[in-house]
């Protein structure tokens, strides 16, 4: 069975300890998210288990097939248009008419129109870069997707829609997911287990799980839960909410 297994990781910026003690394990068609306060090592920690930094102490076991990673920043090619920014991971591998296809068949998907596909980088909203972003990571169809708060900076209406997306390529393709977020709602609505990071240095506090299946995680649950969550003494101590 694919999985990422993280354990015994320390990581140093010097000679400053950014992540202690690291231990969790990814399934395969599972949804992880890490949630903790700024600072924590949140986004270091993504990166150790994406292979964008070395691992120095401990170990990162990773066997999934494939894998992708869609930022905060969507990070698109600023020479590129819509649908070649989108064809970049796939366009080495494929016959360049059927990348062009497959990448615009995917925007469609996620909500772009025809006009768009040949406006550049400059020419988009930040709703409409993110939207291509997804894209761009999801059309190699990867068996484990890396998300650093992708949902951050986006409205109420197209944050809903590409939890929506990320959801239906778990379901669709058995992708598995580790996301970083500041958003409990979203952690509550999207994971399958929620690690708690505390800070200085990043350390795994608490891990929930939440059973209920996720079609079933309707607004009216995930309000409830997100109180459950906020009236825990661990959470409300490692953000650091004052209570009345």
């Amino acid at each position: 069975m694919e999985r990422l297994e993280v354990s015994e990781l320390n990581f140093y910026f010097g000679f400053t300890q950014i992540l202690k003690d690291i231990n969790f394990v990814l399934n395969s068609n599972e949804i992880i998210s890490i949630v903790g306060p700024s600072g924590g090592g949140k986004t270091t920690l993504l990166k150790l288990c994406a292979g964008l930094l070395d691992v120095t102490e401990g170990s990162i076991k990773n066997s999934f097939g494939s894998s992708a990673f869609a930022f905060q920043d969507a990070r698109l090619l600023p020479w590129k248009t819509v649908i070649e920014n989108i064809m970049l991971p796939i366009i080495a591998k494929n016959d360049y008419n059927k990348a062009y296809d497959e990448a615009c068949s995917i925007a469609l998907r996620f909500g772009l129109e025809a006009k768009d596909f040949t406006k550049y980088p400059k020419d988009l909203s930040g709703g409409m870069k993110q939207r291509v972003n997804f894209a761009r990571a999801l059309i190699t169809k990867p068996k484990l997707l890396f998300l650093d708060e992708p949902f951050s900076a986006l409205d109420i209406g197209l944050k809903r829609e590409l939890q929506d997306f990320v959801l239906d390529s778990s379901y669709e393709s058995g992708t598995s997911v580790l996301f970083i977020t500041h958003d409990l709602m979203e952690a509550i609505r999207l994971s399958d287990k929620i690690l708690l990071l505390k800070s200085d240095p990043g350390e795994i506090l608490k891990s929930y799980e939440i059973t209920t299946p996720k079609n079933q995680r309707d607004d009216e649950f995930v309000f409830a839960k997100t109180k459950e969550f906020l009236d825990d003494r661990d959470v409300i101590n490692t953000f650091e909410i004052k209570v009345r």
